[in-house]
């Protein structure tokens, strides 16, 4: 078991050579395949699912609340896995696209056979149906259930082909982060759906949203060259960029609107903690990407020649810290002071 590079690849994109693969142990391998260090993004989605459901008064079971994290990360694992096979056979991953270039690419790379990599995809998805189908069991086979269970499946297998290419890949992270992921979990862990739960997630989900919206910026000219018609393809490299400085600071913006109508506590201030990484990273969104990888900035594992995307994705990742710890400080203050925000 190589724990050092379990830690690694839960943290960037780590490259290896296929000597190096050939050395590592299953899990190893399905990590790095999977993409891991993104899967935080999903993983949070789930906790916020439960902590919107504690927000709101309900009981939580733990365990339903651990399978639902589990069955949506395994998810998003296996869209991973599935959207590099598909754009390997669709020939979108040859002469030196653009995924190969920041991270290993299984089959590209010849790491794995086909055959391999959707044994990877179809071991990775039966685990998550199997979370699906035990909470389908805990809550009785409720028919909602089955309908978020179906728009997941959709989701998982048809992003990449033909979401992506008709610019609806966007509009599809944000609607799977949050309205499926969210309030889906909610419904799952309480058996109602909350509109104002869905709002209330908007301010992470923007967030994660500007991470595909930064990659896809990263990645425009040569989708482009190949007819991958992404939204920053569609709408061009300057309104994509300011697209992503907007759904930056809406979050802020939701989080005071929401502590003005009284769902939040100022508990949900500590978001502002976050603004300090903000401050870093919004001056590169005002210029386009540079020609070459600027002096200092990471080249691999994540980094160069993506751009925008790993900045977003650093960005998200302070924001949604201090937007789970606000909400669990705005939990606890409803606790201590049941009457203070009633």
């Amino acid at each position: 078991m190589n724990f050092a590079m379990w830690k690694k690849a839960l943290n960037v994109i780590p490259e290896v050579s296929k000597e190096e693969w050939q050395r590592l142990d299953l899990i190893s391998k399905w990590l790095i395949s999977t993409r891991a260090a993104v899967l935080v993004m999903t993983f949070l989605s789930a906790v916020l699912a439960g902590l919107f459901a504690l927000h709101d008064g309900h009981s939580v079971n733990p365990l339903a609340w651990f399978v639902l994290a589990l069955g949506l990360v395994l998810a998003h694992a296996a869209n991973n896995i599935f959207n590099d096979f598909t754009d390997y056979v669709r020939g979108v991953d040859k002469d030196n696209y653009f995924r190969t270039m920041y991270g290993p690419q299984p089959v590209a790379h010849g790491l794995l056979t086909k055959r391999q990599h959707l044994t990877y995809f179809a071991v990775t998805g039966l685990l998550a149906l199997a979370c699906g189908l035990f909470l389908l069991i805990l809550n009785g086979w409720d028919p909602v259930i089955w309908l978020l269970l179906g728009l997941g499946a959709v989701f998982v297998l048809f992003y990449t082909w033909p979401m992506k290419g008709w610019a609806l890949g966007e509009l599809a992270v944000l609607i799977v982060w949050g309205p499926l992921m969210i309030g889906g979990g909610y419904y799952v862990l309480t058996g109602e759906w909350v509109w104002n739960v869905i709002l209330a997630s908007l301010p992470y989900v923007l967030g994660v949203t500007t991470v595909i919206f930064g990659k896809h910026i990263d990645k425009r000219a040569i989708d482009l060259q190949k007819k991958i018609y992404t939204l920053p393809v569609v709408i061009g490299e300057k309104a994509a960029r300011y697209a992503v400085l907007t759904m930056m600071v809406l979050p802020y913006l939701l989080v005071l609107y929401l502590i003005a109508v009284r769902y939040f506590t100022p508990a949900m201030l500590l978001v502002f903690l976050a603004v300090p990484q903000f401050l870093k990273i919004y001056p590169q969104f005002l210029k386009p990407k540079p020609e070459t990888c600027p002096e200092g900035f990471p080249q691999g594992q994540g980094g160069w020649p993506l751009y925008f995307a790993p900045q977003a994705f650093i960005n998200n990742r302070a924001f949604g810290l201090w937007f789970m710890l606000g909400l669990i400080a705005d939990i606890v203050l409803r606790l201590l002071l049941p009457t203070f925000w009633a």
